[in-house]
């Protein structure tokens, strides 16, 4: 199944279910904080198995006890499109378990 560009209003529409998330540009991006750098790296660890399970790749940042997402398809020209958002509602799942605000 081809992966399509989402609209604006779509793509505004699925952030307001991802408190913390938001258009960046052609992207949407967010930013988590956490209590330590090994807390951290740990969330960037399995931030990537999530990507290599959906084979969707985002930047990833981390910084001392930081970690920063930015997302678009580039299949589509950089567009957001549902891969984008399936991947940001992963990692809603899984950064609580570290610690992560």
């Amino acid at each position: 199944m081809p992966v399509e560009p989402l609209s604006q209003k779509d793509i505004e529409e699925r952030l307001a279910e991802l408190p913390g998330w938001s258009l960046d540009g052609d992207r949407i991006a967010r930013s988590y904080r956490l209590g330590s750098h090994f807390a951290a790296a740990a969330l960037v660890v399995h931030i990537a198995q999530v990507q290599d399970e959906l084979d969707h790749h985002s930047d990833l940042t981390l910084g001392y006890n930081t970690v920063s997402l930015a997302v678009n398809t580039h299949s589509v020209g950089g567009a957001v499109t549902e891969l984008d958002l399936d991947l940001a509602r992963r990692v809603e799942e899984l950064a609580p378990a570290h610690g992560a605000s």
